[in-house]
C-alpha cells in the first residue's frame, strides 16, 4: 500500500492466499472499521476480548497488527468521502478485516456502505451462522434446536440497484418497450403509469459460486444437509433457476458425496415413492450430504416448527437477508447476531457487527458488543486460529450463563446483573 493516510503496522505481516488457501502469519495485519453510532464502545470492547483470546490460546506467540481505516461518518468528516478508495485498498491488499456497524447516508451517492464494500471486494458469500447461547431470552419455546448456517447470495437480486422512479424518464422508456415490445408481459402490470421498476438479476455463474461454497462449507464441516431457500413457484426464471442450477451443480461437482431431492425425483418417476426413500435412507446412512429445497415462505415456518430439519441454507440475497435475521430473532436478537462477506476465490472476508449504529446510545457504553464478538470469533476461525476462536465462544457462554449481560438482556432475564459494554467484555474474558 501507498496511501499516505494509512499506517502499516511496524510489526505486521500481510496474509497471502496461495493454492487456494489462506497463509496467515504469526502477526498478521487486519484491517479494522471501528464503526459509526456505537461503533467506537462495542470496537474498543471487543478488540480487549479479541487479544485476550489470542493470548490465551498462544501465549503471545501470535498476535494481531491491528490498522484503522476509515468509513461512514468519520471518513466523511475528515476526508469529504463514505468510502474512500484507500480502505477498499486496504481490505483488498491485506485480503482479512473487520467492521463495526456503518451509517447509511441520507440523500444521494452510496446506498449502502456495506453492499458498496462487498461490490467492490465481488463478496459473494454473506455467511451468518445462527445458533443459541444457553440463557439467552428467547421468543421461542426451543432455541437450543436453532443451530443453522445461512449461505446468502450477496452481488445479485434486486440489491444489484438496477431500478427506476416511478416518476422518471427511464421508467417511462421502460413501459413504452414493454407496451410495444412485450405487450403481453405489459398486460400483467397492474398500474403502468404509476409504477417504479426494480430488475432482479439472478444468474447461473452467480448460483454456483454461492452453492459450492455451501456444500464445501457442510462436506468439511460435517454437517448434515444443505437445503435451497427459493420462491420459484412465483418467479420460475430467477428463484427457479437458482434451486434448479443448485441441484446440477451438486451433482455435477461432488456426485457420490451428495445426495440430492433431484435424483430423489428421479428414482420416483422410474421406481416408484418407496424406492426413492429407500435410496435415500441409504445414501444417507452411507454418510452422504443431503441437498434438498423448499420454498421461501415455508422456510420461515418450518425453521420455527422445525427447527432441527435445517442445517446449512444457501439462498439468494433478499431471502437471506430476511431470512438471517429472523432466525437471529429466535435467539436473542441481532444484538449477538455475527456476520461475514467473503469470496472463496481470492480468500476476501470482511467480517461485521449485522446490526445499526444506534446512534441515540453512541459514548454510553450501554450495548450489547456480542455481534462483533462473534463475528471476530468467526474472523479468527476463518484465519485457522481456532484454538482463539474457541475462547471467545466459552467466554461469550460463560458471561451469559452467569447473567452478566448489557441492558438489551437483562430487561428479559430474571436474577441479571446488569452490565456496561466494556464491563460485558470483562466478563466474556474471565469466562474463557
Amino acid at each position: 500500500m501507498t496511501n499516505p493516510h494509512l499506517t502499516v503496522p511496524t510489526d505486521g505481516v500481510p496474509i497471502q492466499f496461495s493454492n487456494g488457501k489462506l497463509q496467515v502469519p504469526l502477526r498478521p495485519v487486519i484491517p479494522f472499521i471501528e464503526g459509526d453510532g456505537t461503533g467506537p464502545d462495542i470496537w474498543r470492547a471487543s478488540m480487549r476480548v479479541f487479544e485476550a483470546a489470542v493470548e490465551k490460546a498462544y501465549g503471545g506467540e501470535r498476535r494481531i497488527a491491528w490498522m484503522e481505516v476509515l468509513a461512514g461518518q468519520k471518513a466523511f468528516d475528515r476526508f469529504g468521502e463514505w468510502l474512500p478508495e484507500e480502505t477498499i485498498e486496504a481490505f483488498r491488499d491485506f485480503l482479512v478485516g473487520i467492521k463495526g456497524p456503518l451509517t447509511t447516508p441520507v440523500g444521494g451517492g452510496i446506498r449502502s456502505l456495506n453492499v458498496a464494500l462487498r461490490k467492490a471486494l465481488d463478496l459473494y458469500v454473506c455467511l451468518r451462522p445462527v445458533r443459541y447461547f444457553q440463557g439467552v431470552p428467547s421468543p421461542v419455546k426451543r432455541p437450543e434446536d436453532v443451530d443453522m448456517v445461512i449461505f446468502r447470495e450477496n452481488t445479485e437480486d434486486i440489491y444489484t440497484g438496477v431500478e427506476f422512479e416511478a416518476s422518471s424518464q427511464d421508467s417511462a422508456d421502460l413501459r413504452a418497450w414493454l407496451e410495444h415490445e412485450k405487450p403481453e408481459a405489459y398486460a400483467k402490470i397492474r398500474f403502468p403509469q404509476s409504477s417504479g421498476f426494480s430488475l432482479k438479476p439472478v444468474s447461473k455463474d452467480g448460483t454456483e459460486r454461492l452453492v459450492r461454497a455451501a456444500i464445501e462449507f457442510a462436506l468439511t464441516n460435517k454437517r448434515r444437509s444443505v437445503t435451497l431457500v427459493h420462491k420459484g413457484n412465483i418467479m420460475k426464471f430467477t428463484e427457479g433457476a437458482f434451486r434448479n442450477w443448485g441441484y446440477e451443480l451438486s451433482e455435477r461437482e461432488f456426485g457420490e458425496r451428495v445426495y440430492t431431492w433431484a435424483q430423489w425425483e428421479r428414482t420416483k418417476q422410474a421406481s416408484g415413492e418407496e424406492a426413492a426413500n429407500a435410496e435415500q435412507q441409504a445414501a444417507l446412512q452411507n454418510g452422504r450430504l443431503l441437498i434438498k429445497d423448499t420454498i421461501a415462505d415455508i422456510a420461515f415456518q418450518q425453521t420455527i416448527t422445525r427447527a432441527r430439519d435445517f442445517d446449512v441454507i444457501a439462498t439468494t440475497n433478499l431471502n437471506g437477508d430476511y431470512l438471517s435475521d429472523a432466525l437471529a430473532a429466535q435467539v436473542g436478537g441481532i444484538g449477538i447476531a455475527p456476520g461475514g462477506n467473503l469470496n472463496y476465490v481470492t480468500g476476501h472476508a470482511v467480517f461485521e457487527a449485522t446490526h445499526g449504529t444506534a446512534p441515540k446510545y453512541a459514548n454510553q457504553d450501554k450495548v450489547n458488543p456480542g455481534s462483533v464478538i462473534l463475528s471476530g470469533e468467526m474472523m479468527l476461525r476463518y484465519l485457522g486460529w481456532g484454538e482463539a476462536a474457541d475462547c471467545i465462544l466459552h467466554g461469550m457462554e460463560g458471561a451469559i450463563v452467569a447473567k452478566t449481560v448489557t441492558y438489551d438482556f437483562h430487561r428479559l432475564m430474571e436474577g441479571a446483573t446488569l452490565v456496561s459494554t466494556s464491563q460485558f467484555a470483562d466478563a466474556v474474558v474471565a469466562h474463557m
